[in-house]
């Protein structure tokens, strides 16, 4: 990861901490991606519901590089993606480094920070 993409990281993080009271990791992280792109907000999400949300986020994040196309959402609202190319095999090092890129990219292009 790059000097300038992994002081943007750092500036999510404490941005993050700062506004939820609590470090985040990256699964926290994702959630929060997948509630955005989700559109609502409920007390409280099952299990279940929260291991879509992360999956919407990682549909969402990978998209830019053209592995998952937006095709719509469901009778509940919830997005619904298609995966166009399995994703290359790399170390789980290397997975959460680009993982990042593209959590600092979502949030540089939704303006979040």
């Amino acid at each position: 990861m790059s000097t300038d993409t992994n002081e943007k990281w750092k500036f999510i993080l404490s941005q993050l901490e700062s506004q939820f009271g609590k470090r985040l990791d990256m699964n926290a992280i994702l959630l929060i991606i997948g509630i955005r792109e989700l559109g609502s907000l409920k007390d409280k999400f099952t299990k279940e519901e929260k291991v879509r949300l992360m999956h919407i986020a990682v549909c969402r994040l990978f998209s830019k590089s053209g592995y998952y196309e937006l095709i719509g959402v469901n009778s509940k609202g919830w997005p619904e993606w298609k995966k166009l190319e399995d994703l290359p095999f790399i170390d789980v090092f290397e997975q959460e480094s680009l993982i990042r890129q593209y959590i600092v990219d979502y949030f540089e292009e939704e303006e979040i920070y």
